[in-house]
């Protein structure tokens, strides 16, 4: 009996190892397109899922960070250094959906630190100093006309947390209108606004009225989870006074709760550029018609957790 079942269980090796790559290939193409069918079905219900009214809430993240340590690595400028690198993005929303209105919040949270420690020099910072620094919190009601087209009203906050708290902290508060064409966008505008600028003792920053714009895309694609959050201040005082941010972040989970994130984001200040280059750089002669207004940028990519 044991010969026999020995025997039949060497047959099914064999005639399983004895399918070509072909066949194996055609074989994973049929239940890959089976499990695609599932997949878009799931998409197809949670679609409907997130229209019906109620709350819904749900965040994802990206975790990055690196160390290093060299000793006598002649070949760059400083050959004994110990460096490293740790930061974290979460983006979470909390949204009531209701018939007649909405209530949608929105939180950006990105903060990084770098380490370089010139293991030669005693005197020298060994601690790890913020790099990114990014807070950003909305909060936007609308009362539905039509259902994608709302009367709204929007408060959004950013600043930054690890160094110089509100200082500078920009508050957006106006009223317009709000297009939901489905649950993933939304885009707003608000033709009256004010931007409050808050800065201690920097006469640099300046709260103006103008027109704000910003334009949201939240979408889980399968395994998939990205965020694109565009956001603009028109200043009808002075153009100086205008500023955007544009803050993406993809996160592909690989198992469980767990993948890999990219975060990345752009923005354009011209008071920040004019405040660094005063009162950091100490550069004189220096005003807006002159400033070096560079594009700000910054990047993530490590391990993202799905809450």
């Amino acid at each position: 009996m044991k010969k026999t079942i020995l025997a039949l269980l060497l047959l099914s090796i064999t005639i399983g190892y004895s399918q070509t790559k072909e066949e194996l290939q055609q074989e994973k193409a049929k239940v890959q397109a089976e499990a695609d069918k599932y997949q878009a079905k799931a998409d197809s219900i949670q679609g409907i899922i997130n229209q019906l009214p109620g709350w819904r809430t749900g965040a994802f993240g990206t975790i990055g960070g690196s160390v290093s340590s060299f000793s006598n690595w002649y070949a760059q400028g400083v050959p004994n250094n110990d460096a490293g690198n740790i930061g974290f993005t979460v983006n979470a929303f909390a949204d009531k959906i209701e018939d007649k209105y909405f209530w949608k919040n929105a939180l950006t949270l990105n903060l990084n630190w770098v380490k370089v420690d010139n293991t030669d020099i005693d005197s020298d910072d060994d601690s790890f100093i913020p790099a990114t620094d990014v807070f950003n919190l909305t909060s936007l009601y609308g009362f539905r006309l039509t259902e994608k087209i709302a009367v709204s009203g929007m408060a959004e906050y950013r600043t930054t947390i690890i160094d110089n708290f509100n200082d500078p902290g920009y508050l957006d508060a106006g009223i317009g209108a709000t297009w939901t064409p489905n649950s993933d966008l939304t885009v707003v505008v608000n033709p009256l606004n004010y931007n409050f600028v808050f800065a201690s003792d920097n006469p640099i920053f300046e709260s103006s009225l103008g027109a704000k714009i910003v334009a949201d895309y939240t979408k889980s694609i399968g395994k998939l989870n990205l965020k694109s959050n565009f956001s603009t201040f028109q200043s009808y005082d002075d153009s100086n006074l205008s500023s955007w941010t544009w803050t993406n972040s993809f996160g592909y989970t690989i198992w469980k709760n767990i993948g890999v994130g990219f975060d990345f984001g752009l923005r354009d200040n011209k008071q920040e550029a004019l405040d660094y280059a005063v009162n950091t750089l100490a550069l004189e002669g220096v005003d807006f018609d002159n400033v070096d207004n560079d594009l700000q940028t910054f990047w993530t990519f490590g391990l993202s957790y799905k809450f």
